[in-house]
């Protein structure tokens, strides 16, 4: 029998060294485009894994993930028209120099996410199935609609970022080489996070509590405490994505946090692979590259997409990954 823990390993290696060598292999080819699709490829990733932590090991399928990024987006965006309106609504340490410290302003985006996914978590996870759906999707639409009410940040219409945040003097985030790499090392670093709470105690209470919460509830555990942990936790992380695809596409706007943004992020989780944390990062990548390369051909590209999902649903049980990787070692 084959050794699909090497396999696993070796795909997370490649894959690593992959996105490690992309900006100095672009731009010796002279396609420096890729850096950016890239970034933002990562950066979906880093939403998408937290949407598998919930959806793949909690089984809860939030219809309004989205709204978190939204919202850590907006923390960036509204501090940035502050900025450069001159009325700043904080003073230091947010604002260094009249531009916005990263250290301070991602870490709040995160902070907001997560109080919001603790109010949202705390109403829907008292229900179960269509009911959690749907009320996760009520909250995204009702926080869609505020944003396009908020005229003094522009409304429909969004804001544009004229600064992006500030990290340390010797990096420049305007230089796209060194955002990607900012953005890939938080990703690793929330992976290698996620790693360890997939295998915790805590991880594996919350996929208890996917299969039999009665018999967890037996057991002393509290399915409902764990369950919206992992919903903050899982927020929190939406909400660094948010901050870090505001200042990537130096502009927000309410579509961030639109029910059609979430089902994106479902689509990348499920053709990636559903409890796999890696996979998400591989669904990512290939519907913004088909994305990307369907739309040459035709504006209705997801009309190629539609076939490609059946096909992974029907035939891959675990995704791309599980092409990629193997199959799970509880299927082994």
């Amino acid at each position: 029998m084959p050794d699909f823990r090497h396999r696993e390993t070796w795909a997370v290696l490649i894959g690593l060294a992959f996105l490690l060598a992309l900006p100095p292999l672009a731009d010796a080819m002279g396609k420096g485009f890729y850096i950016t699709l890239f970034t933002r490829i990562l950066i979906f990733g880093l939403a998408a894994v937290s949407l598998d932590l919930i959806l793949g090991y909690g089984g809860m399928v939030s219809f309004g993930h989205a709204a978190f990024v939204g919202i850590g987006a907006y923390v960036v965006g509204i501090l940035s028209w502050h900025v450069f309106d001159g009325s700043p609504v904080v003073t230091w340490p947010v604002l260094v120099e009249g531009t916005e410290n990263a250290f301070v302003v991602w870490p709040l985006a995160a902070l907001m996410g997560g109080l919001f996914a603790l109010v949202i978590g705390a109403v829907s996870l008292r229900t179960t199935g269509i009911s959690f759906i749907m009320i996760t999707l009520a909250f995204a639409q009702m926080l869609f609609y505020l944003a396009i009410g908020l005229r003094q940040y522009g409304g429909e219409d969004g804001i544009a970022l004229y600064n992006k945040s500030e990290l340390v003097p010797a990096l420049d985030l305007f230089d796209r080489t060194i955002f990607y790499y900012v953005c890939l090392a938080i990703l690793v670093a929330f992976l290698a996070l996620c790693r360890r709470l997939v295998g915790s105690r805590f991880g594996m209470a919350v996929q208890g509590a996917r299969i039999n919460e009665r018999r967890m509830r037996a057991l002393g555990f509290s399915p409902y405490r764990h369950k919206l942990t992992a919903f903050v936790i899982s927020g929190a992380a939406a909400g660094l994505s948010g901050a870090l695809l505001a200042n990537a596409a130096e502009f927000v706007g309410p579509a961030y946090m639109s029910w059609q943004r979430s089902g994106e992020l479902i689509v990348m989780v499920v053709l990636g692979g559903m409890g796999s944390l890696f996979g998400p990062v591989l669904g990512a990548a290939a519907f913004l590259l088909l994305e990307e390369w369907l739309a040459d051909l035709t504006e209705h590209w997801q009309i190629f997409l539609g076939p490609i999902l059946l096909l992974v649903v029907v035939f891959a049980r675990r995704g791309i990954w599980g092409i990629v990787a193997g199959p799970d070692r509880r299927e082994r």
